[in-house]
């Protein structure tokens, strides 16, 4: 009997084929002569080969379903691999929403286009994971100063593959930034350094590239497919470059400053011109110049040194040949600074002693100007030590000098006659008694700081050779022995006068007083108070016949002017006093040279 497979028109049509056929192989069989039992084996025989055929067709079409389930099956595992992988996981699978309905082909339908999407994406993701993880690795390894090969790059991407998320990715993209924010960093202070160091060549004139190739070959730039190289060795190695550099750049300048502080030096002792002095200008100016300021390409290249030593060199050799006349004016330089300061120089250098030693070759001469210069120094200092007590002495001699001038103005009879400059000395003079008040404590102050002075140092001040405490005490003295003179003369022109009275209350009539007043004016005074002719010598010795004894102002010009021989002048005042008998006769009052007139007698 046979087996109905499919719907009900197919299993008809079957039905009826079969036994069709069924019956046309009975009328063979009867017409062959076929037994039953041949004709039901035959039979039998027929129905067990189709049932064979159907149960092949049954295990085909299992074997069929079964690779479509394994089929989709590995779909949904690679799928969820890849999601995993991607780290998508909020993807819907169709399998998962028509499992119940959806037939196996149709799930296979479903599943490999996502599939294909997911490895297109996968192999996207990939590629961008490995492109970053390689500017990574080749970063890294410039700022480390390694080169990577690049079959690391792909040794070291299959290892990732199980990782392809976006929270990887954005890791990646992270640390990309931050190395490339730090080479740009490296690359900028590597720039910094070459431009330092390229700017520190220029100024001592080494050659630039010889000096960085020795730290690194790629901060040259002769090689253009060679990047700089902005490694920690790198960087270390620009840094002592410029250590190096400046510390020979500031070794230089001061063997640039002493050579041309010798030169100077020379300059000033051998009196070279100007022109000379030019050509060596732009060496010089390093004197004022500090050491941020020298960028000048060259300014401390050997060459420049080298340059300025040579001209030292040859003047040293030409300062041998004029030593003597170098002595002379080292010697003429020490007596002026002791004439200005008013000290007395050293005698052992003295102009025809040094002349004697050097001739007779005793003495070397760079040794002797060396002494003198020595001596220079020293005055120079005691020069500065002296300055407050020469100041106040300058002061003090001012004043003395404006109470010789006010005597002799006073002495002018046409003094307040209205003329030319009449007001200008009317001026000076009310000046000139207002500063002469000052006078005796300008000379207590100036004894207490001379005094002061003399305990600080443990030694005399002198003057010129005096000591300056001996002249103003004796200035002191013989001031108060003017003001007694005075004083006399006051008292005995009032004697007089009381006589002349008594004399016309007797005889009942006044004779007119005859008097002769003659004035010499060697100080240079003029009416118009312009001129002094004899500024420079104050007050100093007087001699009044009047009071019949000797008073002398003592200054230290006075006592200087004597000390070197140049008080060889005299100015004499001649006046006549009425003298107790009332014969008038003049008496000559004489004075030296240099000397203050007295003022004449006040009621």
């Amino acid at each position: 009997m046979m087996l109905a497979i499919g719907n009900s028109t197919t299993s008809i049509h079957i039905n009826t084929t079969c036994a069709a056929l069924l019956r046309e192989l009975e009328l063979i069989w009867n017409d062959i002569g076929e037994s039953e039992m041949d004709k039901d084996r035959m039979l039998m025989e027929l129905e067990r080969e189709c049932l064979d055929v159907y149960r092949r067709k049954v295990d085909e079409a299992a074997n069929t379903k079964a690779r479509f389930h394994q089929t989709v099956a590995a779909k949904e595992a690679e799928i969820a691999t890849l999601m995993a992988a991607l780290g998508e996981h909020d993807i819907h699978s169709p399998i998962k929403t028509e499992k119940r309905s959806a037939s196996l082909k149709e799930k296979l339908a479903s599943v490999t286009p996502l599939v294909e999407e997911l490895k297109k994406k996968k192999e996207d993701r990939l590629k961008q994971l490995s492109d970053i993880k390689a500017q990574i690795e080749k970063i890294s390894g410039e700022i480390c100063g390694i080169h990577p090969v690049n079959d690391d790059v792909s040794n070291t991407t299959g290892v990732e593959e199980q990782d392809l998320s976006l929270r990887r990715l954005n890791e990646y993209q992270t640390q990309l930034r931050s190395l490339q924010k730090e080479k740009s960093d490296r690359l900028q202070k590597v720039l910094q350094c070459v431009n330092e160091v390229h700017s520190l060549c220029g100024v001592l004139g080494l050659d630039f590239g010889q000096t960085v190739d020795d730290v690194h070959p790629s901060l040259h730039g002769t090689q253009v497919e060679q990047s700089t190289n902005i490694s920690n060795s790198t960087l270390e190695g620009l840094e002592k470059t410029i250590l190096k550099l400046k510390a020979e750049r500031k070794a230089r300048i001061q063997k640039l400053k002493d050579v041309v502080a010798n030169l100077f030096e020379l300059w000033n002792l051998m009196d070279t011109s100007k022109e000379e002095r030019n050509s060596f200008l732009r060496i010089t100016s390093i004197a004022a110049t500090s050491e941020s300021q020298i960028t000048e390409r060259g300014f401390l290249s050997t060459e420049m040194i080298d340059k300025a030593s040579a001209e030292v060199e040859r003047l040293a050799k030409l300062k041998a040949s004029r030593m003597k006349e170098l002595v002379f004016k080292k010697r003429s330089e020490l007596e002026e600074i002791c004439r200005l300061t008013h000290i007395e120089p050293d005698t052992s250098t003295v102009a025809e002693k040094a002349s004697a030693l050097i001739d007779s070759g005793l003495v070397d001469p760079c040794e002797l100007l060396s002494n003198i210069e020595a001596q220079i120094v020293k005055a120079k200092d005691e020069a500065l030590s002296r300055r407050e007590v020469t100041d106040r002495i300058d002061k003090w001699l001012s004043a003395c000098e404006e109470e010789n001038w006010l005597a002799e103005y006073n002495q002018d009879d046409t003094r307040y006659s209205v003329g030319r400059g009449g007001h200008i000395n009317l001026k000076r003079a009310e000046r000139a008694r207002v500063t002469i008040t000052k006078i005796p404590a300008m000379v207590d102050n100036l004894i207490s700081k001379t005094l002061a002075w003399e305990d600080e140092k443990k030694t005399c001040f002198l003057y010129d050779g005096v000591r300056l405490v001996e002249i103003l005490e004796d200035y002191k003295l013989t001031r108060q022995q003017r003001e007694e003179d005075k004083r006399r003369q006051r008292d005995q022109k009032k004697m007089q006068d009381l006589l002349l009275n008594q004399k016309e209350a007797i005889y009942g009539s006044k004779p007119s007083p005859r008097k002769t007043n003659s004035f010499r004016k060697t100080n240079g005074y003029r009416a118009n108070g312009n001129g002094n002719g004899n500024v420079s010598m104050p007050p100093t010795p007087r001699r009044n016949s009047v009071s019949g004894g000797t008073s002398e102002l003592h200054t230290p010009r006075s006592y200087s002017s004597r000390h070197n021989g140049y008080f060889n002048e005299n100015r004499r005042l001649s006046t006549a006093p009425l003298n107790f008998v009332a014969i008038p006769k003049e008496d000559t009052m004489s004075y030296s040279c240099g000397s203050e007139p007295e003022s004449p007698p006040q009621a």
